[in-house]
């Protein structure tokens, strides 16, 4: 008791220094651009013409080219973030939700680290968190648009002159404020979900459906091919008399998406979704409202596709620069032991034949697992190592840990069937589970995503992972929203 009006005075200055550095936001609040929260609950089927309106617009400016760039035949050293970044080469949407994505893990980060103290309890301190989330995202869409010009990204900056270059600059800042606001239309209750995610699992089934239908044509020295699977299917039965050797060109041709990577997309996604039922109930009650029963699951994917996010946003980060690196200092051997590149004629990327690069990132085919099964297990390791440490980690800084967990259930006076109404009750029942739920559950999420490389599935194993756990959360919210209509109904 004694110690109380100490710890009282140390967390009364804590909050008075977050304060006053989330106060530093104030003067920008005026300028910010902003999308006013509803006053009455959005009906169920408004929700859905705010999504599809939302969605609409995004698609559309994946589509529309950046004015006034240099059209440039070089590997893309973005290839490997596209998937995670819902970005699209060439386009407004060259930075995709970039912007986004880091402002948001930076604030979390700061939050859950203690660096900054936000109480989410009170509406002017989460209001100014997040204004400062969107300054922060502003500030960096600016900081892409710009590194991405000085680069030589869209052409050498001589050749594009001064207005050229602003000009560029404008259009990608102008892009990323409406990607910004887009997801804040979603945030704020006006559509389904999280704009973030909305836009990732759009990106990546528009190119699973792109690679199973093109018809566009495609010549890798056998003659003239679809891009698309099911379309070469029915092309190369059609055109070759030899129907076995067809049958074979289209199950596993290694030029462009066959038929057999078509299946293991679809096996990929039907197993997640099975695994997205796992999860434990514990029984729990109120404390004040006897008779009240009900569960709080903790599921087996605690952390959703966090792990693999993260880890592949480290993994890209490491091939991007060890690309840049290899273009400019091929003869140095730090950058060949961080990573050899060569460019590939179809597809517009780089792929690793070398260094560290080459043995964390997956095999093409099941021929490069047969002639290099050292790297084959380099990959397993990596992959698994990582998703686990990831999501054991993230559990600490975004505020979902057992101690997280532990407390809003006690400010909510709920406790565990058979536990006493303390803290350390909750915290010893959770402890049993949220810690294995998370390195569990993410050591999960790396054994599929290898399964679906292995297995060449359309996308990578990281997308199909992201699409598939997306389009469930998004499921679940439109359940939700159908059950809580009835309710009022």
């Amino acid at each position: 008791q004694a110690l109380r009006p100490g710890a009282v005075w140390r967390r009364g200055a804590m909050a008075e220094q977050s304060f006053r550095l989330l106060n530093l936001i104030k003067p920008c609040l005026c300028i910010l651009p902003e999308v006013v929260a509803p006053e009455h609950r959005i009906p169920f089927k408004e929700k859905v013409c705010w999504t599809a309106i939302s969605l609409f617009i995004f698609l559309v400016c994946c589509q529309i080219p950046v004015y006034g760039i240099v059209t440039s035949k070089t590997a893309d050293p973005f290839y490997w973030m596209r998937v995670m970044l819902a970005s699209n080469r060439g386009t407004l949407m060259e930075l995709g939700i970039s912007p986004i994505v880091t402002s948001g893990w930076i604030m979390q980060l700061l939050a859950g680290s203690r660096v900054i103290e936000v109480d989410q309890s009170l509406t002017e301190d989460r209001e100014l968190f997040y204004a400062a989330q969107k300054l922060l995202g502003i500030l960096i869409t600016l900081g892409e648009a710009f590194a991405y010009v000085v680069s030589g990204m869209y052409g050498p900056p001589s050749t594009l002159g001064m207005g050229g270059c602003a000009l560029i600059i404008f259009q990608l800042f102008f892009a990323g404020i409406m990607a910004i606001l887009l997801d804040e239309v979603l945030q704020k209750g006006y559509g389904l979900g999280s704009g973030i995610s909305l836009f990732i699992a759009t990106n990546i089934c528009e190119t699973i459906v792109w690679k199973a239908f093109s018809p566009t044509t495609i010549n890798t020295g056998k003659g003239t091919e679809f891009e698309g699977a099911i379309v070469a299917f029915f092309h190369v039965l059609i055109s070759r008399t030899d129907k076995m050797m067809a049958l074979w060109e289209a199950f596993y041709r290694q030029t462009a998406p066959n038929l057999g990577n078509l299946i293991a997309t679809l096996v990929v996604f039907f197993v997640v979704i099975y695994f997205q039922g796992f999860q434990v109930d514990l029984s729990c009650k109120f404390h004040k409202i006897r008779g009240h029963r009900g569960i709080y699951p903790v599921r087996l994917f605690y952390t959703s596709n966090i792990s693999i996010i993260l880890q592949t946003a480290l993994v890209s980060n490491l091939y991007f620069f060890s690309q840049l690196l290899y273009q400019r200092f091929k003869n140095n051997p730090l950058v060949n032991l961080l990573g050899q590149w060569k460019d590939v004629d179809f597809g517009g990327e780089s792929i690793p034949m070398g260094g560290l690069a080459y043995y964390i990132s997956p095999p093409l085919d099941f021929m490069n697992i047969v002639d290099d099964p050292f790297r084959s297990f380099c990959y397993t390791c990596f992959v698994l190592a990582s998703c686990a440490l990831c999501s054991k980690y993230w559990i600490e800084v975004s505020g979902s840990s057992p101690r997280d967990v532990a407390k809003m259930l006690r400010d909510r006076q709920i406790m565990f069937k058979g536990s006493q109404y303390r803290d350390t009750s909750l915290l010893s029942v959770l402890n049993l589970y949220i810690p294995i739920a998370s390195v569990l559950g993410g050591m999960c999420i790396g054994v599929l995503t290898i399964v679906a490389d292995f297995m060449g599935a359309i996308g990578s194993g990281t997308g199909i992972l992201l699409a598939v756990t997306i389009v469930y959360q998004h499921m679940e919210n439109v359940q939700r929203e159908q059950d809580q209509g009835a309710m009022l109904l």
